[in-house]
């Protein structure tokens, strides 16, 4: 019989304390300020991809301000909607999508909140951004950010907007780096911001203790394979980007990953275990050591499937 994770996360089962045993965070608390010349932009099929403000921001101008998806951190906040406002001659941000609440992702969102613009970003998000919370990727507490940096509009799957005269689509990705992530998808652009579970030249990291494990990883990448085609541009949330190909073959790795883990874990095998058998040892030369990222994906699964 299987125990319900979410079940499993209420009682405290012991499994939880393994969490425990992985090594330091990913992420130090380290708040690098950008300058006006650390922010890059580039164009990508018609879209501005702007970097260094601690994340890929994608933008679109319109004519009554500009739709940003990400903002970088909050202290990066200033000189990145300075970079935006020169580069596509706008006043002001009229919509910020967020793809999920890890905070290289929602510094501008305060800025954004006063200025009266658009918070969008999946209900998960904006109860997190509304709480302090801990996440195994970074060192002490995330706070809550201040009411006008909250989210106004929320989808639990999917939504659209007008924008500048196209449509703009976001949907769900149901626990894949957290459990509030979008991916949204400029159609006429064909080009899609996928955010965090995506990456093309390392290994993603998984915020397992907050709601990402491997089903939902492995789900996200079908439904990102089903909407790309092989050219459409793909937009992480750090990083150079990919094309829809990139996401078909990675797809197939992690879902044979997923087998292989299961296989590991009828096995009776711990965390150190996989790690040392290396099954993404073909693919080491391409995104680097592999070991925190199946460290976290393993434990997502012994958190979400418990046999008794």
């Amino acid at each position: 019989m299987l125990i319900n994770r979410r079940f499993l996360l209420r009682t405290g089962a012991p499994a939880l304390a393994a969490a425990s045993l992985l090594p330091a965070p990913v992420f130090a608390a380290e708040q690098k300020k950008a300058g006006a010349r650390d922010i890059t932009v580039r164009d990508v099929n018609g879209l501005a991809v702007f970097g260094g403000a601690g994340c890929n921001v994608v933008a679109l101008p319109g004519p009554e301000g500009a739709l940003l998806v990400d903002g970088g951190r909050a202290v990066n906040a200033a000189v990145l909607l300075k970079a935006v406002s020169g580069a596509l001659k706008t006043k002001r941000v009229h919509t910020l999508i967020n793809t999920h609440w890890h905070p290289e992702q929602v510094g501008c969102n305060e800025a954004v909140g006063k200025d009266g613009g658009v918070i969008v970003a999946h209900e998960v998000t904006r109860l997190y951004l509304g709480r302090d919370s801990h996440s195994a990727l970074y060192e002490g507490v995330i706070k809550a950010v201040p009411p006008k940096a909250r989210p106004t509009k929320t989808t639990f799957n999917t939504g659209s907007l007008e924008f500048a005269g196209e449509t703009v689509e976001y949907r769900y990705l149901p626990a894949a780096h957290t459990n509030g992530d979008l991916f949204v998808h400029f159609p006429k652009h064909n080009v899609i911001a996928a955010g965090g579970p995506v990456s093309a030249v390392r290994w993603p990291v998984m915020d397992y203790l907050n709601g990402a494990f491997m089903h939902g990883f492995v789900r996200s990448y079908e439904i990102l394979a089903a909407v790309v085609k092989p050219d459409t541009i793909v937009v992480p949330a750090d990083g150079p980007t990919l094309t829809g190909a990139d996401i078909v073959r990675q797809k197939d790795m992690y879902e044979a990953l997923f087998k292989q883990l299961f296989a590991h874990f009828n096995k009776g095998f711990g965390p150190k275990d996989v790690v040392e058998a290396r099954p993404l040892k073909d693919y080491e030369a391409q995104f680097g050591d592999p070991a925190q990222f199946l460290e976290a994906a393993y434990r997502s699964i012994q958190l979400a499937t418990i046999p008794y």
